[in-house]
């Protein structure tokens, strides 16, 4: 049987940019009977920001402190109270608290249910280029020893496309690892998402392990591997548009060289294929 009573809300909030905030979060937000947070300093701004007052309704929610939290929260629900649950950006759940709590609320009957909305999973899997019709999500690698390495392993012979959460400090050394095994395979790194620093970056690992070594990188990181599979995947682009792309980079002066490495980073596409259409779209085009 069911009980009687409230429910959890998942609510997404911005990954960056505070426009993304759903009229639907703030209504969530100014009417739950409690709102756990990760950071209820960072709650508290956000709700500030959206015109809605925190009052004494925030509780964190961490990773230290989920599991005691549940016990709590499984009361306040058989009293009939609300209780949104929100990351420090995105959605709660992923890679961020709140699935232990989830399901303990679903096997104790509650209702569970969500506001969908950011996340940064989602936002640099569709802006990477690579294929979206099957993916993975790793979330954030061991940092050190035997652990790392058998994720890593794993992360290459994966053939679903795989995204990657990264601080920014350990970037530099993650790309390296994976250019050490699969040199050739596209990626792209997906920083600061929203903000107005946003930057996409799209090659092979081997480029993207030369271009971020050595660089100081600031914000929120996300790394999309492409999958290993043999073949083409659906999502990546057909040999049409990689031929279309290079034509247009020589029609504008561009080098074979050169128009090869600008569609392979720009379409996540390894550059041997890029150059490959190059060459032949400079032997059928006029002569130079």
């Amino acid at each position: 049987m069911t009980p009687e009573g409230g429910a959890v809300v998942l609510v997404a909030t911005p990954i960056g940019n505070l426009g993304d905030l759903s009229p639907r979060a703030v209504e969530v937000l100014r009417t739950a009977d409690l709102v756990f947070c990760e950071d209820t300093r960072r709650t508290r701004a956000l709700l500030s920001a959206a015109g809605v007052g925190g009052g004494g309704r925030l509780r964190s929610l961490h990773a230290h402190n989920e599991a005691a939290r549940v016990d709590g929260v499984l009361a306040a629900l058989t009293t009939g109270a609300t209780v949104a649950v929100v990351s420090d950006a995105g959605t709660p759940g992923i890679s961020d608290p709140g699935a232990h709590l989830v399901a303990a609320a679903a096997g104790a009957g509650h209702r569970v249910t969500v506001v969908p909305g950011p996340s940064a999973v989602v936002a640099a899997l569709v802006v990477s280029g690579l294929a979206t019709d099957r993916f993975c999500v790793e979330g954030f690698l061991p940092r050190k020893g035997e652990g790392r390495r058998r994720r890593l392993d794993a992360l290459v012979a994966e053939q679903r496309t795989t995204v990657v959460l990264e601080a920014p400090g350990r970037l530099a050394a993650t790309l390296a690892e994976v250019a050490e095994r699969v040199p050739d395979r596209a990626l792209a790194v997906c920083r600061e998402l929203t903000k107005v620093h946003e930057e996409v970056w799209r090659g092979t690992a081997a480029d993207a392990a030369a271009a971020f070594s050595g660089r100081e990188v600031r914000g929120e990181v996300v790394v999309v591997v492409a999958g290993a599979s043999g073949t083409r995947s659906a999502g990546e682009p057909g040999d049409d548009v990689v031929a279309a792309a290079v034509a247009s980079r020589l029609a504008q002066g561009d080098s074979v060289k050169d128009a090869a490495t600008a569609v392979a980073a720009a379409l996540g596409v390894h550059r041997r294929r890029a150059y490959a259409a190059a060459v032949g779209a400079r032997r059928e085009g006029p002569s130079r």
